[in-house]
């Protein structure tokens, strides 16, 4: 997932700060030290993931673009410079365009703005821009929410009480709940000093870059493993008292399925899985197309160069061309698969299911899912000519029968016409034309649209009185008699409107 930091460098972030009666600080330099921390963290921690730095006051300008080399970001946050006032608008819409221009809308993006907690003065200013949102034009939206996933951490180089003196932090956390309310606001804890900022940045690393350990199991072979980013806790809607469901840190495999049998499924969110011995003097290499996408360190760049069940697994998916189905929790699964991000590079990926016994239909329950050696008979066949995949239910669905759904105007429209083009060909195309009547007089009673019922019957007596003299007569009695009971449903009286009746063709004469 990568991280924009966006630091405030307007003139009120230059005030001097004293440090128990040495040299003056000024919040500048508290803010640098605390990203400083950060970077060194995620240097040690992160090393895969992409990092952008841009700064603001008045205007907004992208210092690094979004890089793996931390050593470029701290030299940047070394030589920041001093600006005029602070807008906070013009910045997030420089947000929004670098990290468009990078990954697109639907990549997930973490932020982290850096203010002492002036919003500016006047036009321009967070206060006035809040102030006037709701008259503003399509044409001078409000950058928030950005049209990508974000979460937005605002790190305060000032204290609550200070904040609370003016209307800074409704303002911030007006801005928090506009970006979608998935974030934090930190502030400083005490007195104005770097063991403070320490503190700040230390809660911030521990909420969103605190690094995921895990042991994945096979059988008796087992690897630690860490995966990133984090996984977020998941809440089912369907519990009437829902509690956060969180990824184990043992991770058992449970089997194995053919890609070809999994195909595309639903997945909550993706992570890449690394081994945790890695030779941190690995060269940086490639850079991936998504924050997801990062190449495995291969074999020879683990420390030691000892076997590792980690890298086995991924080179036997990779070379068979299958998915190792993962257990994450208490009726919750996974997958691990190899995913190539060029033609020489790859990485173990997890991808995770919605929770619940039956995350994939068509592979049914996943405790139900056994090894072919249990089988009666090889259920791909001799020359993996069939599958036994997807597994068919015991009943048919409701929605595979064929329903009658009006959506746009033409749809209804369509139907109507398909009618009135039977009647006209009375009585060759008598059952196609009652088949075409019931399933319309169907979908009107299921809606309530009795009015529809009403307006079919005044077509079908109008096309009565204008059948030409060459009609067969039948055609006049099916057209009478199937107007007649549309208008009787259309009052809505039980004994008429009832949703299981069928209108069958009028016996007369001329039938043969």
């Amino acid at each position: 997932m990568p991280t924009v930091i966006l630091v405030d460098a307007s003139l009120s972030m230059t005030r001097p700060v004293s440090l128990d009666g040495s040299e003056e600080f000024q919040r500048k330099n508290l803010a640098v030290h605390g990203l400083n921390m950060l970077f060194e963290h995620m240097a040690s921690n992160y090393r895969l993931e992409f990092t952008a730095l841009m700064a603001f006051s008045s205007l907004w300008e992208l210092l690094v673009p979004f890089t793996r080399d931390y050593n470029a970001l701290q030299e940047a946050l070394g030589s920041l410079e001093d600006y005029d006032k602070t807008c906070i608008e013009s910045a997030l819409h420089g947000v929004s365009n670098v990290v468009q221009q990078e990954w697109g809308s639907s990549c997930p993006c973490q932020m982290v703005l850096v203010t002492d907690g002036s919003l500016g003065i006047g036009k321009g200013s967070l206060r006035h821009a809040l102030q006037n949102l709701k008259h503003r034009g399509d044409d001078k939206k409000f950058p928030l929410p950005f049209p990508f996933p974000t979460k937005l951490f605002i790190m305060c180089v000032a204290n609550a009480e200070e904040l609370q003196m003016t209307d800074a932090m409704d303002n911030l956390e007006e801005l928090l709940r506009l970006s979608g309310g998935d974030g934090q606001i930190f502030t400083l804890d005490g007195p104005l000093c770097m063991k403070s900022v320490q503190a700040m940045f230390g809660r911030l690393i521990d909420h969103a870059y605190s690094p995921f350990h895990a042991v994945l199991h096979c059988g008796n072979l087992s690897s630690d493993v860490q995966v990133f980013p984090r996984p977020e806790p998941v809440l089912v809607d369907e519990e009437v008292e829902p509690i956060p469901r969180t990824v184990s840190p043992d991770l058992e495999i449970v089997g194995f399925v053919e890609i070809a049998d999994i195909s595309s499924p639903p997945v909550i969110s993706r992570h890449l899985v690394l081994p945790v011995a890695v030779n941190k003097d690995v060269d940086e290499v490639g850079t991936g197309a998504t924050d997801e996408l990062e190449e495995e360190p291969s074999a020879s760049q683990m420390a030691g160069k000892s076997p590792n069940f980690c890298v086995l697994l991924h080179g036997s998916l990779k070379v068979e061309g299958m998915i190792a189905l993962v257990q994450l929790g208490p009726e919750w699964f996974g997958m691990l698969y190899s995913q190539a991000d060029s033609k020489k590079k790859s990485n173990l990926m997890m991808s995770l299911f919605e929770p619940g016994p039956e995350p994939l239909p068509w592979l049914g329950k996943i405790s139900f899912l056994g090894p072919i050696s249990e089988a009666a008979e090889n259920p791909y066949g001799e020359d993996d000519s069939k599958s036994p995949f997807p597994v068919q239910p015991s009943v048919k669905r409701s929605y595979a029968q064929n329903v009658t759904v009006w959506i746009k105007a033409s749809g209804l429209q369509t139907d109507v016409q398909k009618i009135l083009r039977n009647a006209r060909k009375l009585p060759d195309k008598t059952q196609t034309f009652y088949k075409e009547l019931n399933r319309l007089r169907k979908a009107a009673l299921a809606f309530g649209f009795w009015e529809l019922l009403k307006g079919v019957a005044d077509l079908l007596e109008r096309e009565c009185t204008m059948l030409p003299d060459s009609a067969h007569p039948d055609a006049a009695f099916q057209l009478s008699h199937a107007a007649q009971q549309l208008k009787l449903a259309s009052t809505g009286d039980s004994q008429y409107a009832d949703f299981n009746h069928t209108i069958v063709p009028m016996h007369t004469d001329f039938s043969s």
